[in-house]
């Protein structure tokens, strides 16, 4: 591997972008290649050994290009199947969303109460209290499975002000209000896309990305190993995906906030 070769990212779907999002801002010389498993999104409601065979065929398609790193865009497949995918490739660095957003969470909460919303697949694992624990070991964390939200993202309906969203959101967070938390752990990479409406709805909760705090972590590793790409040229990005190419490509164009150098690509995972 050098300078010049590629982080690999993937995610069940759309979501995975605010990490491609955050990768660009703080490294721009970058090349990516993106991965969206459409076919199968969510993650968040299937078994862990369906969820392990899907990460497995996502990790599989990216290690035919030359990776410098890996990132698990996708926080369920991040708790069910991270350690065995760095098992199976430990020639190549692999970074998940769970635990620099728990490392974030933990040195921000002020009141040491942190609420943590996830998928249901993620929730079951705990492993957002495993991680948060490592660091702040007072912290008491409250989480909230929150299967609506990915759907929603998926088809666009995240924006300030629908209806139908803040009265879900209302509905699962305000337990989480109720017990006093003062930080929140956005413990999906599809909620991002959530945070300007979760915090209309929550304006007193300090919002933690994994997809942000995921980015920085790269970044960090990436300059401490002298593989940082520099110079003048952008970064390309490729993007690929199981299913509806055009409707991914509709989306990233939005989430990216700029056109899309090539096409969106589909391809078919070998299962």
């Amino acid at each position: 591997m050098s300078k010049d070769s590629c982080i690999g990212v993937f995610d069940s779907g759309i979501g995975g972008l605010t990490v491609v999002q955050s990768l660009v801002e703080s490294m721009p010389k970058e090349n990516i290649i993106y991965f969206g498993d459409t076919a199968h999104v969510p993650y968040g409601t299937r078994s862990k050994e369906q969820i392990l065979e899907y990460v497995q065929a996502d990790v599989a398609f990216l290690r035919q290009y030359d990776l410098k790193a890996m990132v698990i865009a996708c926080n369920t497949a991040d708790s069910v199947a991270r350690e065995t995918i760095m098992a199976q490739n430990p020639d190549l660095p692999i970074f998940g969303v769970v635990e620099p957003a728990s490392k974030l969470a933990a040195t921000t909460t002020r009141n040491q109460k942190i609420g943590v919303i996830a998928t249901n697949a993620t929730v079951k694992t705990k492993a957002y209290q495993t991680a948060i624990a490592k660091y702040n070991p007072d912290a008491e964390v409250y989480t909230k499975a929150c299967p609506l939200l990915v759907p929603l993202v998926e088809n666009g309906q995240y924006r300030v002000g629908n209806p139908a969203l803040n009265i879900i959101l209302v509905d699962y967070l305000k337990p989480l209000a109720e017990q006093g938390i003062d930080t929140l752990v956005l413990g999906c990479t599809h909620y991002p896309l959530l945070a300007d409406a979760i915090a209309s709805l929550f304006p007193e909760l300090t919002l933690i990305s994994s997809s942000g705090a995921a980015a920085a972590t790269v970044k960090r590793a990436l300059q401490d190993s002298g593989l940082e790409r520099t110079g003048t040229e952008e970064g390309t990005r490729q993007f690929f995906v199981s299913d509806a190419a055009e409707n991914f490509q509709e989306q990233a164009e939005i989430l990216l906030g700029e056109a899309l150098t090539d096409p969106v690509q589909q391809i078919t995972l070998t299962e």
